[in-house]
């Protein structure tokens, strides 16, 4: 495993982190505390959740999973994202942040997060009501850094411009769907990025399972599979994307390596990724994973993987989550 910058950021975290929004759902409570201790042996330190995953199980889970080794990884969560009916149950209000935290650090069993990030961008709520609750978070010691997710790049332009005027901590990292099936982050958000030394942490780095390779055809969905388990993730099996992830699997195989692994060292190449987070519900799943950090992929691969890639830097991003 090797370790990078989060952003411009002094936190170094793990090329690869471990997602957890299958923790006590596809994944029950004894299978999701052997991936994380399999990942922390592995060299993973970036783990993350948020508040709404598997109605707040993720973290619970997470919490007593790590009781004993929370020193081992950088550890992160979100709110921001609808939590219950209630008109002060969603959003980056100063009122439901605080909330919100308070209520992840019980269940996380910790007295802080190492990486505090407001899940989707909130339209009726100040940015500098949101960034001077962050503020206060990060200076009284319940949070070490911030980040973004799900923010467009004029809105994350918008939140650092905010945070230097008035002297605020600043977002180091946001989150966004990208991936060889969705290079649509390109267009604005990784220049900006770059320009701005904010790390992106993609989700949905394997397009949903479509770049392990595992879906033959839109209407052949493997038992166990995630469109098995939850019908509703069937509406992102395209038919466009399917193929392509049937063509990634076989660059993959010439190259020796499964497509789950050849699709994360991809990710890895790009200077603006910090580290990418994919999910497990077993630990071969995380082993073969794993792999992929040790991959050093050469000019003619990427160039490859680039012009196979090309149509996906445009139409619409593969998944975005924003407030209704």
């Amino acid at each position: 495993m090797h370790y990078r910058r989060l952003g411009n950021s002094g936190l170094k975290v793990s090329a690869l982190g471990l997602g957890t929004n299958s923790f006590g759902g596809r994944a029950d409570e004894t299978a999701s505390a052997r991936i994380i201790h399999q990942a922390i042996e592995s060299g993973i330190t970036f783990i993350d959740t948020a508040n709404i995953y598997t109605n707040t199980e993720s973290e619970r889970i997470i919490g007593a999973a790590l009781e004993g080794r929370r020193h081992e990884v950088v550890l992160a969560t979100k709110a921001g994202l609808v939590r219950g009916e209630g008109p002060n149950r969603r959003g980056s209000s100063r009122y439901h942040l605080v909330s919100e935290l308070e209520g992840s650090l019980r269940r996380l069993r910790t007295d802080y997060v190492d990486l505090y990030q407001i899940h989707t961008f909130d339209p009726e709520t100040p940015l500098e009501e949101t960034l001077r609750a962050l503020d206060d978070m990060v200076r009284s010691g319940k949070v070490r850094y911030i980040g973004a997710s799900n923010y467009a790049a004029w809105e994350l332009a918008k939140a650092l411009g905010i945070s230097e005027r008035e002297g605020l901590n600043r977002f180091v990292s946001t989150q966004v769907s990208y991936s060889l099936a969705d290079r649509t982050p390109e267009r604005e958000l990784v220049p900006a990025c770059l320009d701005m030394g904010v790390g992106i942490i993609p989700y949905f780095p394997l397009a949903g399972g479509i770049l392990t390779g595992k879906y033959a055809a839109v209407d052949e969905v493997p038992k166990g599979s995630r469109a098995d388990i939850e019908p509703r993730f069937t509406r992102f099996l395209k038919e466009d994307k399917v193929a392509f992830g049937q063509r990634v699997s076989e660059m993959a195989k010439g190259l020796g390596y499964s497509s789950s692994v050849l699709s994360l060292a991809w990710l890895m190449h790009q200077p603006v990724v910090s580290t990418v987070i994919v999910g497990a519900t077993r630990v071969e799943q995380l082993l073969d994973n794993v792999q992929s950090a040790s991959v050093r992929l050469d000019e003619e691969t990427l160039a490859a993987l680039d012009q196979l890639s090309d149509s996906y830097r445009y139409g619409e991003p593969f998944a975005e989550y924003r407030l209704p």
